[in-house]
């Protein structure tokens, strides 16, 4: 792993398993589970990832939303 970094300009940096929130990614994550997930009972996983997919859409489709901005912030910080 060191040397493909390494001939890649890659720096590995190890971190703890239980601080998930300093991975900016898990924000993402938290809004996905707030909008796509929580509340839900899927009868199939086809119904979930429809689910899911539709939720991208409309996230990519509001970037600039404050009210989803205000989201991921707190789950940033949390």
């Amino acid at each position: 792993m060191a040397k493909w970094a390494q001939a890649n300009n890659v720096e590995i940096a190890y971190t703890p398993t239980n601080i998930s929130w300093i991975n900016r990614i898990e924000a993402q994550f938290t809004t996905l589970r707030c909008f796509a997930l929580v509340g839900t009972d899927h009868g199939r996983h086809r119904e979930q990832a429809s689910m899911i997919r539709r939720y991208i859409i409309w996230r990519h489709k509001h970037a600039e939303d404050e009210w989803l901005r205000e989201i991921v912030d707190r789950a940033n910080v949390a």
